[in-house]
């Protein structure tokens, strides 16, 4: 092999106690080959060093050249981290699809804000949906030779040329081809329905789930949501909102399938997001429903389990308190148990900052909260998204701005108490910046408040109304 051809992978970090720094591997050197082989990516590297025993080719800062030899468990890492996490360009999508997000987003923001990646990689590694428009024969061997799943793959819809009207691209159609060809060869994949009203629903709605359902058991489950629709569509396809009535249809379709699927496979395979049932006014499924809730970062289910998690940590705490007010012990002292377990010990008054979709059922969960604890006061207040129109409701697209404005308004007449809350989803992942890059602090110094950012959980929901030690790392 010539490895003066081979630039290789220059790694960024290695984990402390790891087989690689074992080997006195470093940052800043060189990753050029694992047996043998040259790695282009990250999915060479994850497949090539699944072995027991291997030989890593590494180029140190002088240029010397390591062959190392490594005997290790199966799937154990070797501890390195690179510069670059896919160790190769990301693949941006070509397509122009007629309900793109990112061509509904506002001039002037950041500019990895309007890239749209479309990569397998990330597919497997972060849970991304891609379309298939940009893979060959070559990359879909390639997924099954390494057995990359599960795959999440945007679907939309079964019809071919559909799907070259949807996503604006003649080669759309025939990639369906893929699916079948990944069944065949016992891949996972998890399904995509972005449903347009017009377009792809009724009876082509129908049809779609009828046609992947012929790929069960190895497509596991496919998800139905609605276009996000902003203010900034001049010149692009027409679209308009589902109401409420046409909500509950979509829901109709999808949940006379579900029962059958389930008989038949133990999966209940097809599933509406959350939205459509807050926009029919219809309760949520239970949660055996949402088959270990495998869709959940697509918006489905995140609802239910919300109301269930919060459900069963106030329970929790109720218990603990009548043990504690009874005089029993809980395999400790009583003084040992935590105050926050005093039930009628704690005075807080908070403020809940959500979004549209999500504000009536955090309103019920706040009262559920003040029931079992008579000296709480939760205000819920909810914000509207100016920023991309007001028919965007999710509170993840919140910006910052839109926060502070309008908790502004609202703090005329109404005090923010101890904290103001908001989700994590609001902000850029591992960062306290709000979608339009105003930070934490700012907004804080903009309100005279304190902001705390709460996780996803229902436990952490509690937590950060009842506990003022409470924060976002925490274990609860």
């Amino acid at each position: 092999m010539d490895m003066i051809k081979n630039k290789g992978h220059i790694i960024k970090e290695v984990v402390k106690g790891s087989i690689a720094e074992e080997l006195e591997i470093e940052a800043g050197d060189i990753l050029l080959a694992i047996n043998s082989h040259v790695i282009n990516d990250v999915f060479d590297y994850r497949y090539y060093i699944k072995d027991e025993y291997i030989e890593v080719l590494i180029r140190k800062a002088d240029n010397e050249e390591w062959l190392l030899e490594i005997e290790k468990d199966y799937d154990e890492e070797l501890g390195i981290e690179f510069e670059n996490s896919l160790m190769s360009e990301y693949r941006s999508c070509s397509n122009k699809c007629i309900f793109c997000f990112i061509d509904q987003m506002p001039p002037g923001m950041r500019e990895t804000l309007y890239f749209k990646d479309d990569d397998s990689r990330l597919s497997f590694l972060q849970g991304n949906y891609i379309t298939l428009t940009n893979m060959g024969d070559v990359d879909i061997s390639r997924i099954i030779e390494m057995n990359l799943a599960p795959i999440n793959i945007s679907v939309h819809t079964t019809n071919p040329q559909l799907r070259c009207k949807m996503t604006n691209n003649r080669f759309a159609g025939d990639k369906l081809r893929y699916l079948k060809q990944l069944y065949d060869n016992h891949i996972e994949m998890n399904g995509q329905i972005v449903l347009c009203k017009g377009v792809n629903d009724g009876l082509e709605l129908e049809k779609t789930i009828e046609d992947l359902s012929k790929l069960m058991p190895f497509m596991r489950s496919v998800s139905v949501v609605p276009a996000g629709i902003t203010k900034y569509r001049d010149g692009l396809y027409p679209l308009e909102l589902f109401d409420g009535d046409e909500s509950g249809k979509i829901i109709d379709i999808i949940e006379s399938r579900q029962k059958e699927f389930y008989e038949r496979y133990n999966l209940h395979f097809i599933h509406a997001s959350d939205e459509w049932y807050i926009n029919a006014g219809r309760d949520f499924p239970n949660a055996e429903t949402y088959d270990g809730y495998i869709q959940i970062e697509n918006g489905v289910g995140m609802m239910r389990l919300l109301i269930d998690e919060t459900e069963e940590k106030l329970r929790e705490l109720s218990e603990k308190n009548s043990y504690k007010c009874s005089g029993k012990k809980i395999g400790k002292k009583i003084d040992e148990i935590d105050n926050m377990n005093n039930i009628s010990a704690i005075k807080r008054t908070v403020t809940i900052a959500t979004g549209v979709l999500a504000y009536d059922t955090i309103r019920m969960l706040a009262s559920k909260v003040m029931e079992v604890y008579k000296n709480v006061t939760v205000n819920v207040l909810k914000i509207y998204n100016r920023f991309f129109g007001e028919t965007i409701t999710v509170t993840g697209l919140i910006t910052g701005h839109d926060l502070v404005e309008q908790l502004k308004e609202y703090g005329r007449n109404n005090m923010f108490g101890d904290s103001i809350l908001i989700t994590s989803c609001m902000l850029r992942t591992g960062e306290q910046v709000f979608l339009d890059d105003l930070t934490v602090d700012e907004a804080e110094r903009k309100l005279n408040a304190n902001i705390t950012v709460v996780g996803s959980s229902g436990g952490d929901f509690v937590e950060s109304i009842i506990n003022a030690e409470y924060r976002i790392d925490n274990n609860f």
